[in-house]
């Protein structure tokens, strides 16, 4: 009986030294990270059931990721805004300075001016691994806090922003997002940032999403040193269709889909005088087109003015035509 007594005892002693354990280091991230965590807070204009113009408040999070006060938080939060504030625990208010703001990925930053800033570091997120601890602070009434703990529950997600790009290198974590919580640092065990809060499924059992680290360290630094991030694009509007077998066979193709091109626009910055409306897009720079999505992936700023081929099906057989890509304005 003394013998089961000390196995229990000695196992109710263990568990509690790995809680302590655990709660530890979520306390040590917490007090390291929270003070670069900011409240973001703006006013836009919108208009009432009268149809008279008011102003509405918005909110949300975000973090300081450079000592001389530049911020990163979500593109969703302030978007359209006429004023932007951003509020830290310690009671500073501050107002900010947009620099630029990226609906494909829901990705902005602002500037703020203060001499008492904090910055996070971002982690490198091609090593995360699934199963490891991810921490999720917010700051979404501007003088406290919120953490929520989970894991990284997936990696290499994809998720349909606003404008209807898809934004790639999405981390799923089960750490549930607060209200108010969207552009908020997701962070590892150390205290570095391995994503952007930025959306939640309900539906979904409180599935949350993260822009990766590595993708929102990138885009951050192309609005901070461009103003915005540079795409491509040629002037046509196209629809996801499926090929036939025999299309599929004949032109050796890679993929059962292609891109129907039911409308074309003229523009001086783009050449797309070879396209027809009715081609059917299965390839681009020699690399296979099944989607709209494969497209805009193979749309980077590195093809803008540049002379490129395009596989396209007419009459049902491949043809190569050639396309000068613009910048997306």
């Amino acid at each position: 009986m003394e013998n089961i007594i000390s196995f229990v005892n000695s196992t109710y002693h263990n568990d509690e030294v790995l809680l302590d354990a655990y709660s530890k280091t979520i306390t040590g991230v917490v007090s390291k990270v929270a003070g670069s965590v900011a409240h973001i807070q703006v006013e836009k204009k919108a208009r009432n059931r009268k149809g008279e113009i008011q102003v509405a408040p918005g909110s949300g999070s975000g973090f300081v990721i450079s000592s001389d006060g530049y911020v990163v938080t979500n593109h969703h939060v302030i978007e359209d805004a006429d004023k932007i504030s951003v509020l830290f625990s310690d009671g500073r208010t501050l107002k900010a300075e947009l620099i630029g703001a990226d609906a494909s990925t829901d990705i902005a930053v602002l500037k703020i001016y203060d001499s008492n800033l904090k910055a996070l570091s971002f982690a490198d997120s091609d090593k995360l691994q699934a199963g490891q601890i991810a921490i999720a602070i917010g700051n979404p009434l501007g003088l406290q806090y919120t953490v929520t703990t989970g894991v990284v529950s997936a990696l290499g997600r994809t998720l349909r922003a606003k404008n209807g790009r898809l934004i790639d290198d999405i981390i799923q974590t089960d750490a549930a997002l607060n209200p108010g919580n969207s552009g908020g640092p997701l962070v590892d065990s150390l205290g570095h940032v391995i994503g952007v809060n930025t959306a939640t499924i309900p539906s979904a059992q409180g599935l949350c999403f993260a822009v990766s680290s590595n993708l929102s360290s990138y885009i951050a630094g192309k609005i901070i040193m461009e103003g915005k991030v540079r795409r491509a694009y040629i002037g046509v509007a196209g629809q996801l269709v499926n090929l036939t077998e025999r299309m599929i066979a004949a032109n050796k193709l890679q993929k059962r889909t292609g891109v129907y091109v039911f409308e074309k626009v003229a523009d001086a910055n783009v050449y797309n005088n070879e396209i027809r409306v009715g081609d059917i897009i299965v390839e681009f720079d020699g690399k296979p087109v099944g989607s709209v999505d494969d497209m805009h992936k193979l749309f980077s700023h590195d093809v803008i003015g540049i002379k490129k081929q395009m596989g396209v099906l007419r009459a049902g057989h491949k043809q190569d035509v050639y396309v000068i890509p613009g910048e997306m304005r």
